[in-house]
């Protein structure tokens, strides 16, 4: 398998997500080349809607590729404040730009550290080495 690419400004999950903070204090949420080379060909992704609110940790959505069907967790809780309804049509963005165009949506109102509590790049590198 290729060296993955784990962008160093980003925060990341042992459930393979990843968080880019916006200078609104948003998250934005995807899921890393790890996870989305492991799953393959994504055909759907399934996002929660704006204004849900999520909690860390729990599942509020769910990546289908042509090898199976996989959730999406919250990586901090929140509320969700915008979808990427590209993928509604495009879902293979999450193959081809995991970390831009693939991006999944993003939280609002996320707790003050809640993101710095998240695996940094080195951490993320060396659990899925």
């Amino acid at each position: 398998m290729s060296e993955l690419d784990y962008p160093e400004d980003l925060r990341y999950t042992t459930d393979h997500e990843w968080v880019r903070v916006g200078a609104d204090g948003s998250a934005r949420v995807g899921i890393t080349a790890f996870a989305q080379d492991a799953l393959g060909d994504v055909v759907f992704v399934s996002l929660p809607a704006v204004g849900d609110t999520v909690t860390a940790g729990d599942s509020c959505g769910e990546v289908e590729s042509t090898k199976s069907v996989s959730e999406i967790n919250a990586p901090v809780s929140g509320t969700v404040t915008a979808v990427n309804a590209a993928l509604d049509a495009t879902p293979e963005l999450v193959n081809t730009d995991p970390y831009g165009e693939g991006w999944m949506f993003e939280i609002g109102d996320v707790a003050p550290g809640a993101v710095d509590e998240l695996m940094s790049v080195t951490a993320y590198r060396d659990s899925v080495s």
